[in-house]
């Protein structure tokens, strides 16, 4: 006979433990179901030895557990983040059943079947959080490399010493890839990059952390943090969830990542990557096109910030937009369409290319739309008591973050509490 549970929450991160607090602040009985042995696992397994958030510690705001350390305007190593979940978990007396994968959910009746590694598990409710980012997402051609070259993902990576010897091909220049390749380029590695499409943003602006900025924007209604699902249409809300994260770095203190520093440092830059053919690769004649989007979108942070300086009146020396141009080195680079892995010396390539959902493995429910991404509004979906928490750009810029996943859990908790009522 099955188990029998009023409220499964699948996942033991940030989002299932935010959505925990706020189901028992409600009364709701809950289990929460997490495949590993810890909470946060995928912070301690799919981020490399050096990682560091790139939001500031101020922006650790879980329900009832917001960050109380002695340096707000730090950036926590991964190690760090791990540590805070598991004292959230216990503070908050969070109900884990650990090692205990989710293999298929589906309806039954008027409630769900949840099929685990150990046996099935009956639930009136199940909140889904258990992240955005489940599958890579390497192109096809990816499986044309050599077989003698060592591939990963940004997940799969930990350290320089930890790949085979030799130059080093990053394919993206969103976050991951331009934080990776900064810190192999810097352990003394040759690098090779494939650019794309990613903007940048500039870590300070006017004396502070340009996040603090804006949150100030967001309270004043404008800015990335005050926009919605709602406040977007359809296109633009997709092209917020498909678009590469700004390249920006918490290591160090938190500082610009800026191409055009790689190119003074010796990092080879390309265009995009658009195929691979017997160990050579083609790349599109976009390189310049790419940096020029990247310092693009620097300067218009700046100058929309300094916007916002002026309408406030708040009494600090805004900062030139211009300034974001004065690094040009990338642009000394030739445009090349080929380039020999053999030839280079290339032994290892890390496609930084994104990752995308796979609930459409193991949730058996039609609730996907044409890109894989559930239909729902703010986690609310269409099925009687079928939720998710924690997934980027679910109803904001901070739906996936620990800065704003706890005020979706608690939209998500209000929801199954009255349904339950």
């Amino acid at each position: 006979m099955a188990e029998s549970v009023d409220t499964i929450v699948i996942g033991a991160g940030q989002a299932g433990l935010a959505t925990s607090w706020h189901l028992s602040e409600r009364g709701v009985e809950h289990l929460i179901l997490e495949r590993a042995d810890t909470v946060g696992s995928s912070w301690r397994d799919r981020r490399w030895d050096s990682f560091c958030l790139v939001t500031p510690n101020w922006m650790i705001d879980l329900p009832g557990f917001a960050y109380d350390g002695g340096e707000p305007d730090g950036f926590m190593p991964k190690d760090e983040v791990v540590a805070y979940l598991q004292r959230y978990a216990s503070a908050i007396d969070a109900p884990i059943r650990f090692g205990t994968e989710v293999r298929r959910l589906a309806r039954e009746g008027d409630g769900f079947q949840v099929t685990t590694g150990s046996g099935r598990i009956r639930a009136r409710n199940v909140v889904v959080a258990a992240g955005s980012y489940g599958r890579s997402k390497r192109p096809p051609f990816a499986a044309a490399l050599p077989d003698d070259i060592t591939r990963m993902d940004p997940s799969e990576y930990r350290s320089p010493d930890a790949l085979p010897p030799g130059p080093v091909l990053v394919v993206g220049s969103g976050q991951s890839g331009t934080q990776i390749a900064e810190e192999l380029y810097q352990s003394g590695r040759e690098v090779f990059m494939a650019t794309g499409t990613a903007g940048r943003v500039p870590r300070r602006h006017a004396g502070r952390d340009v996040l603090r900025w804006l949150e100030m924007a967001a309270e004043a209604g404008a800015g990335p943090f005050a926009d919605t699902a709602d406040t977007l249409d359809p296109e633009e809300l997709r092209e917020e969830r498909h678009a590469a994260k700004h390249h920006v770095s918490g290591r160090d203190g938190g500082h610009d990542l800026n191409l055009h520093r790689f190119a003074r440092d010796g990092v080879h830059l390309f265009g995009h990557l658009e195929g691979v053919q017997d160990g050579t690769l083609r790349f599109a004649r976009d390189l310049h096109e790419n940096l020029r989007y990247a310092d693009q979108v620097a300067v218009e942070i700046r100058s929309n910030l300094n916007g916002l300086i002026e309408k406030a009146g708040i009494d600090v020396t805004p900062e030139d937009p211009e300034v974001e141009l004065e690094l040009q080195d990338g642009f000394d680079q030739p445009q090349r369409e080929a380039l020999d892995l053999r030839d280079a010396g290339i032994r290892t390539v890390i496609w930084a290319t994104g990752f995308w959902m796979d609930f459409d493995r193991w949730i058996d429910l039609p609730v996907f739309d044409g890109d894989g991404y559930p239909r729902q509004h703010r986690g609310v979906t269409d099925h009687p008591g079928l939720y998710f928490v924690g997934l980027y750009w679910m109803y904001s810029f901070a739906s996936d973050l620990l800065y704003g996943v706890g005020e979706d859990a608690g939209h998500v908790a209000d929801h199954l509490a009255d349904r339950n009522a």
